[in-house]
């Protein structure tokens, strides 16, 4: 049986972020953010969503 990777929402990757579910989708259009669009909603994985805050931290971003 395959492990599949956790998905998330919007919401749920600003809640992670610290930001605005609005803001999230930016990152995604703008292509800083891995995610795709599936009909009305935007899917992240956990694990890009991760990457991207560790890549922000050490950035002095965060």
């Amino acid at each position: 049986m395959a492990n599949k990777a956790k998905v998330l929402k919007s919401k749920d990757v600003a809640h992670i972020l610290d930001c605005s579910p609005d803001d999230a989708i930016l990152l995604a259009r703008k292509g800083k953010l891995r995610a795709r669009k599936e009909g009305k909603y935007w899917l992240y994985h956990y694990a890009d969503v991760m990457r991207y805050r560790k890549k922000r931290a050490a950035a002095g971003e965060m």
